[in-house]
């Protein structure tokens, strides 16, 4: 199946209390924390939809082939895959591959973390890979909120220390050593904590 010329992948977990937002689910309760992970995901959805000319893909976690289909279509996706196993390296190498493989030549993977996201970063995001190799969104807690690629390069995900303020570090080290020379964003915020959702909901 060739999907065009730019393919965005929204990285997401089906919203069940007890299956996503950990972190979160340990100081508001698993049921709260799944309430936010499902706003979370209709708003990256929703932003993504904005962006024009670029097929939206939802790589899915948590639930069947056509459970994911279904939520994908509920919340505007084009196409709805799923993650696959193994750690977040591996699952993000798999869907780069995927999409190169289906012909497409600029891949945007983003998660669901963003209650800030607006059309204007992932604008921001393809305008610098017309340029750039690579294109990192950095986040405040030192890992990155989005990454952008012409080719899947999935040794870059390799052997990077996920869930820890070294994920930012550590890929651009590994990027320096691949050749390939980063374009990065504005920093972002993720939401992993109580005192993270403040800007969101204040």
């Amino acid at each position: 199946m060739n999907s065009g010329s730019q393919q965005l992948v929204v990285m997401a977990r089906w919203p069940a209390a007890g299956r996503c937002k950990s972190r979160l689910g340990a100081s508001i309760g698993p049921a709260a924390a799944a309430g936010i992970q499902r706003r979370l995901s209709a708003h990256t959805l929703a932003v993504a939809q904005q962006l024009v000319g670029t097929e939206l893909v939802l790589a899915v976690s948590g639930l069947g082939p056509r459970g994911a289909r279904r939520w994908g279509l509920s919340l505007g996706a084009q196409r709805a895959v799923l993650q696959g196993n193994g750690g977040l390296g591996s699952r993000m190498a798999r869907q780069l591959v995927r999409a190169w493989r289906e012909g497409t030549q600029q891949v945007l993977l983003i998660g669901t973390d963003l209650p800030l996201l607006a059309r204007g970063d992932l604008e921001a995001a393809l305008a610098a890979l017309a340029s750039s190799p690579l294109v990192l969104g950095p986040a405040s807690d030192g890992g990155y909120w989005l990454i952008g690629l012409r080719k899947p390069q999935p040794s870059l995900l390799s052997g990077i220390p996920w869930g820890s303020a070294e994920v930012l570090r550590r890929t651009l080290e590994r990027a320096a050593a691949l050749g390939l020379e980063p374009a990065l964003l504005s920093q972002r915020s993720d939401l992993d904590r109580p005192m993270d959702m403040e800007p969101w909901l204040g």
